[in-house]
């Protein structure tokens, strides 16, 4: 799951994996990856969708073991891979990696791109935005990226104002409650689904949606994944940055996006809202570093 000026368009091209000869002890570690004796791991948030038992038996069909592990909460995969206790991960997209690189001082590298997901408002109480009475309480998820995302989202709904009419970089301190008709929670993300019997409406992201008793299409507001300037938003796999011409970290990628029963799983998981994209990694990589530019700009 942008409004900063960032790369007002990339081209859907389709990936093109990068081999590169590696050398010394970490090259024949790395070669080895994807054997049954060392399987690469990636790290996802909701292993228990059946679309990653249907990659992990296409990588299989192509020569790669994979093993998916599962991570409860968006802060876990990231260190995880910086310690290499997983080799990939696939659960955030560009922002949400500038973040952490900036703020861990990793260089956590994508190496390809999956999907833009719309991040939406819901509600077990209000079929509409407009039925929210004036003064109700709103949840967001409490991550830097995801929380300014929804705050966007509350905007565009008419919910509330943001100072200087907000950013990436906004939070909950940067709602004018003056001139807004609501207040705004921030909770950790997986908790927004479940608060929503204290709460007029949250934003859920679309990992923690099937927690909350809905679907996708159930959302009263969203964004527009299809505005090129949400490119940061793009979901993508991601590997240390002396992987990232790893050859079969690459093929892994490009099994994602050429396995049809992949990419219709993710679908319906996603309950038809994903928007699948092919951007090639040396964009994504911009993309991350003018997000990672306009932090250390922010001070």
């Amino acid at each position: 799951m942008s409004k900063k000026k960032i790369f007002a368009a990339l081209a859907a091209l389709p990936l093109i994996a990068t081999l590169a000869a590696c050398s010394g002890a970490s090259a024949e570690a790395s070669a080895e990856k994807g054997t049954a004796e060392n399987p690469v791991k990636i790290g996802v948030v909701g292993a228990s969708d059946p679309y990653w038992e249907t990659y992990t038996q296409a990588a299989a069909d192509e020569g790669i073991t994979v093993e998916i592990v599962d991570f409860g909460e968006y802060t876990q995969p990231n260190p995880a891979l910086a310690e290499g206790d997983i080799d990939i991960n696939q659960f955030q997209h560009v922002i949400y990696l500038a973040q952490y690189n900036e703020a861990s001082g990793d260089d956590l590298t994508p190496i390809g791109a999956t999907a833009i997901y719309p991040l939406g408002l819901y509600s077990t109480q209000y079929d509409s935005v407009e039925d929210i009475p004036d003064g109700s309480d709103v949840a967001v998820p409490n991550d830097e990226s995801n929380q300014a995302r929804g705050l966007l989202v509350l905007q565009s709904a008419g919910l509330i104002e943001l100072k200087d009419g907000g950013s990436v970089f906004s939070t909950v301190a940067d709602v004018d409650e003056s001139a807004s008709r609501v207040t705004v929670t921030a909770l950790e993300a997986s908790l927004t689904p479940t608060s929503l019997p204290d709460v007029a409406a949250a934003i859920i992201n679309n990992d923690f949606i099937e927690d909350s008793g809905l679907k996708a299409s159930d959302a009263i507001a969203q964004d527009d994944p299809a505005d090129p300037n949400a490119v940061p938003y793009i979901n993508i796999f991601v590997t240390k940055a002396e992987d990232a011409d790893n050859s079969v970290y690459n093929k892994l990628v490009e099994i994602y996006h050429n396995s049809q029963d992949v990419l219709d799983g993710v679908q319906k998981t996603a309950g038809g809202t994903a928007q699948f994209v092919d951007t090639p990694a040396k964009d994504l990589q911009t993309s991350l570093d003018e997000v990672v530019a306009d932090i250390k700009a922010q001070g």
